[in-house]
Formats: C-alpha cells, structure tokens, sequence
C-alpha cells in the first residue's frame, strides 16, 4: 500500500490547494506575540487570541505560493545545492571508496573493527551532512568490505546508511533537519547542542551494538563473496578527505565564535567542492561538471522545500496558522505535556511517510507545532527533538526514501528482510528519542 502513495509533489501541491480552501473555511483569527525574555524570541502569548479581518486565497494566491516559498527558503536551498553539490565532487575524485578499501587491507586480522569503524564515520557524515545518496556509489565496496569481515550485505547496508541516518537524527548541527528546523521553530540555528550531543553519542553507539549482534548472528553467504572493483588510495585522496574535514572545523569554529549559519556553511563548502575538485585530480571543467550533477540530485529535495514552505505563506497570508494552532491546543489543553510531546513524535513519524524531505517536513510542520508547544508550556527545543525523533529516524524504515530502497536494491537486500532486523532497533531508538524530550520537558531546563 505505502509503495502506491502519490508522488511527494503532488501531495505537497494538494497541501497549497488544501491550505487555500482552509483560508475560505476557518475563521481567520491571531494571537498576540511577546518578546521571551530569556531567549529574546517572539513567542505566542496565549492568552490573546481575537479575530481579525478574513483572506480567503485566490487560484493566484495559491500559485504564487510556490515561487514565494522558494524566495523565503532561498538561504536553506543554497546550503541544500552548494554543500549537496560539494560532496557529490569529493564523490567524483574517488577518496571515500578507496578510504574504504584501504581501511580492509590495514586491518588485516582485526578486520571485525571495520564495523564499529564505519558505523562511527558513517554516523559522522549524517551527523554533519544528512549523508545518504552519496553512499549508493559506495555500495560494491561496502558489501565487499563486510564480506572480508564475514558480515552479510544487510551488514553493508546497516554500518553505512542505517548510521548515517541515526547520526542525522540526532545531530546537534545537522542544517538539513536541526539546522531547518531550529530556524522554522523560530529558534538560533545550531542552538542548545549539549543534550542532542549526549543523545546522539548514546544512539549510535546503540546502533553499532546492534549491527556488531547482527554481523555475529548472520554470518556472510558465498552470494556475497563476489569482488567489487576497488579505487587505489592516493596521497591526493588524503589531501581531499582532509579539506572536507578542514571544511567543518572551520564551520563549526565560525558557529561558536562568531556566530555563523546558513550562508556561512554554504560558503565554505563551495570553496572545499572546488578545492576537492583540483586537488582531486577533476581539473575546472571535471569540478564544475560534477558540481553541476549535484545540483541536479539536490534539485528534488530543493523543490520540496520551495513548496513546503508555500503551504505556510497560504495559511500565514490568509490568518489561520494561529487559528489552526488554538484548534490543535484545545484538545491538549488538559492532557499532560508528555502526552503531547508523544503526540508530536508520532505526528512527525507519519507525516514523514508521504512528505520524505526532513528539510521539507521541518518548513511544513514546526511553524504550526512551535507556537502551539509555546501554549502548551513545553520548550520549543523539545518540539524539535520530537521532530528529529520522529521524522529523522522514520528515515530508517519509509520506503518513500529513495536513498535507503537505491542502497538496498543495489546490496540485493529486501525491504522485507531490512524491516525485520530495523524495526526493533528503531522502536528502541524512538524510546530514547521520545524519552529524552519527555526528560527535559519535564525538567524545564531547555
């Protein structure tokens, strides 16, 4: 049945259509706004909701949504296209596969390191980048490293994109989900990084745990042991892994001193994309052709984003975002805030089975669940976890994420065989997700 969902496009479109007839239907109404002293944001003030003059959308309103989102999201696309584009250069210059390949012919004897290994860097790469489509080209390589292990493919496929997607979720820094969504909660990019670095830490090293069980479990099949081609290492190759490193040490120094964001980190990887590039051996033209094919594959998520962000011009320009909100409160107004914060984990889950994009989730979702978390008492850093709990590790299981069925496809491992050895994992990971925003909404201290 999931495999027979519309395109995201089309239910993104429905979501601007749904959204104009909303603004012919509820009455248009808004809240007061305060400046929060702590935090120095303009937050919700409950107390003050009172109606205000109806903007129903016209069919132009609704069009026009789309080119408006896109303008409004112009700072998240470029970081989507220029660091998306960079690593698709790192890509091309051949350094990751053939850090891979050296990696099992150094361990030699201790080769079942190889796992916890590439669990930690591949979680790095999520953590830091949203790290997934670049991994499809490393696949033959991957499963031929967890076959010298005596690992299975799904091995392959756990130590590598199932890490990155869990270091992804839980990220303190990633910009395509905590870094978007921060900014759509109205919060400081990258802001209140301590207990997600203590969340992500425990997660991945429950992942490794329970890829390390598996790899022991399931031991290699002779169907796997076929050789793949391997890139030799080069010490060009070092230089271009060491600029990507260079390249995040620069950006997250700029982040704690001075300050930086979006603009900033979409900066630096243009310079470390073209550097990569002529160090690499690509040439100009060989950079800026792979460049190029970059931004096409980024090109896809970008539009979500756009028209993600077009469903809340509709509802923001026609007056009931806060009427949407004072609806969605009134139900919980009674309950306990952790039943909330569940609701919001779940909600995020299942949103993000027709909407893949977590940078377009985080545009469509969090400027209607900030606000109405602003209401309910519960910290607006607590709402993004949720969002990160729910949305980032559903990435794990959807088969509307194109990234995990091209890396399964190209590992010959079913969806079916993937769900059984993901699904417990991720129920343990959501409890601890959920757990931890349940811990600190309780505890007020975020």
């Amino acid at each position: 049945m999931l495999r027979r969902l519309p395109h995201p496009f089309v239910i993104l479109c429905g979501g601007i259509l749904l959204a104009a007839v909303l603004t012919h239907v509820i009455p248009a109404g808004q809240y007061d706004r305060r400046t929060d002293a702590a935090s120095g944001r303009q937050v919700v003030a409950p107390e003050t909701y009172h109606a205000v003059a109806p903007a129903p959308a016209t069919l132009m309103d609704g069009l026009r949504a789309v080119p408006r989102g896109i303008a409004q999201a112009a700072d998240v696309l470029a970081v989507v296209f220029l660091v998306g584009g960079a690593f698709v250069v790192v890509d091309r210059t051949g350094a990751l596969r053939a850090a891979l390949a050296a990696l099992a012919r150094r361990l030699g004897a201790r080769a079942h390191l190889a796992i916890p290994v590439c669990c930690v860097f591949f979680a790095a790469g999520g953590a830091l980048e949203n790290t997934q489509e670049e991994i499809v080209a490393l696949v033959p390589t991957l499963v031929l490293l967890a076959t010298r292990v005596g690992a299975d493919p799904l091995t392959a496929v756990a130590m590598s994109l199932g890490a990155a997607a869990v270091g992804a979720a839980f990220s303190p820094i990633n910009p395509f989900q905590v870094g978007v969504a921060q900014q759509a909660a109205g919060l400081a990019a990258f802001s209140s990084p301590g207990p997600r670095t203590a969340l992500l830490l425990v997660a991945v090293a429950a992942w490794t745990w329970a890829v390390m069980r598996h790899a022991r479990r399931v031991p290699a099949s002779a169907s796997a042991a076929a050789d793949a081609p391997e890139t030799r290492w080069s010490p060009r190759m070092g230089v271009v892994l060491l600029l990507v490193v260079a390249g995040f040490a620069v950006f997250l120094t700029g982040l704690v001193r001075a300050g930086w964001s979006f603009d900033e980190l979409s900066a630096v990887f243009l310079a470390v994309g073209i550097l990569a590039g002529l160090v690499g051996g690509l040439g100009a033209s060989g950079t800026a052709r792979a460049f190029a094919d970059g931004f096409r594959e980024m090109a896809f998520a970008a539009l979500l984003i756009g028209v993600a962000r077009g469903i809340f011009v509709v509802l923001d320009d026609g007056h009931v975002i806060d009427a949407l909100v004072r609806g969605l409160a009134a139900p919980l107004a009674g309950v306990p805030s952790f039943v909330a914060v569940l609701g919001m984990v779940g909600l995020q889950t299942l949103v993000h089975v027709p909407v893949p994009s977590v940078s377009g989730q985080a545009v469509l979702t969090l400027p209607i669940l900030a606000p109405l978390s602003d209401i309910l008492l519960i910290s607006r850093q607590v709402t993004v976890l949720a969002y990160q709990t729910g949305a980032g590790l559903c990435e794990l299981l959807t088969p509307t994420n194109g990234a995990l069925m091209a890396v399964l496809a190209a590992a010959d491992v079913g969806y079916d065989r993937w769900l059984r050895f993901v699904v417990p994992v991720w129920g343990v990971l959501v409890v601890l997700g959920a757990g931890t925003a349940l811990l600190l909404a309780g505890a007020g201290v975020w």
